[in-house]
């Protein structure tokens, strides 16, 4: 009789993870982003999140923690109740450097979180304001050298792919240039356009407006080939820095411990949303859909730190 009881009570344990699955979710589901609202990793997440929400059939809020390069964003799903109502969308750069830069980081990058699956790549631009002087990567060179200061280099955060590319662009040339972070690409934006900063690089999804409306001048793009949105700019590797790209990866990760059935549920429900027509008319797309399943690599630190050559010279902006 106890043995019994003691298998249904091991059959009934067995058994509770996929049944909390198929109630999940419970609640609304958020999804952390640890940069300011407008960025690419905002605008995707929020196209996500509707499409999601969609699949699941409940809300999908995004919720911007837009401080310490991502590290509050990173810390609050390590810590969050291993449920799958709390997500974070990240860059896998930034996500790995900033510890790699920070010993005194408050989240572990590979033991902090449970990868679900990733989402999106993106390429960048290296632009200048439309009033600048500068037309191509050689002239701002020039112009960093014999600049007083060297040139204002703008960063939407720390350990972004934007900040990397930037990064490996300014020690690839040896141009004097300090790097000045923001807390996300709209608010480095503000700077940029009136020409308080020199220059910066910054994803796609954030530069069209500005150059197709002639307020930006690109320099150069971090793409395998030329884009049709600015066809006489172009790649790195035409240039000779090839080297200089960053990859620009972002990912959708849950709470560590998570139940795998979540998980699963979670990945499934990020791959339709991949593939949602509606998401494709009324915003930006992906460059790639998901790799369902997919793991999540961090990069390590001696690579994120070799990267990230020069930052201790970096300073971060007040706004």
């Amino acid at each position: 009789m106890v043995r019994t009881l003691v298998i249904l009570a091991m059959l009934v344990l067995a058994a509770r993870p996929d049944a909390y699955a198929q109630e999940f979710p419970t609640r609304p589901i958020t999804i952390l982003i640890g940069l300011a609202a407008g960025g690419v990793s905002d605008t995707m997440a929020r196209l996500y999140a509707d499409a999601v929400s969609k699949t699941l059939g409940q809300r999908v809020i995004v919720e911007n923690r837009a401080t310490g390069s991502g590290s509050m964003a990173a810390a609050a799903l390590q810590n969050a109740q291993p449920d799958g109502h709390t997500l974070l969308i990240f860059s896998g750069a930034q996500h790995g450097v900033v510890p790699a830069i920070d010993k005194g980081a408050i989240y572990d990058p590979i033991k902090g979180n449970q990868p679900i699956t990733l989402l999106f790549n993106t390429a960048n631009v290296l632009a200048v304001p439309a009033a600048s002087p500068v037309n191509s990567v050689a002239e701002l060179v020039e112009f960093g050298k014999k600049k007083a200061d060297g040139l204002t280099f703008g960063s939407p955060g720390v350990g972004s792919p934007s900040h990397l590319t930037g990064a490996k662009i300014i020690a690839a040339t040896g141009t004097p240039a300090q790097v000045v972070h923001y807390r996300g690409g709209p608010p480095m934006m503000a700077d940029l356009l009136p020409g308080r900063l020199d220059a910066a690089v910054m994803s796609l999804v954030l530069a069209r407006p500005y150059l197709l409306d002639k307020r930006l001048k690109g320099l150069a793009v971090d793409a395998a080939e030329r884009w049709s949105v600015v066809p006489d700019v172009p790649t790195l590797g035409e240039l000779g820095l090839r080297d200089a790209a960053v990859a620009g990866w972002y990912g959708v990760a849950a709470t560590p411990g998570t139940p795998r059935a979540i998980v699963q549920k979670l990945q499934e429900a990020f791959t339709t949303a991949a593939r949602d027509p509606a998401g494709s008319q009324s915003g930006p797309r992906p460059s790639r859909e998901p790799r369902n399943g997919a793991a999540i690599d961090v990069p390590s630190a001696g690579s994120m730190l070799t990267n990230c050559a020069g930052c201790a010279n970096d300073r971060i902006a007040s706004a």
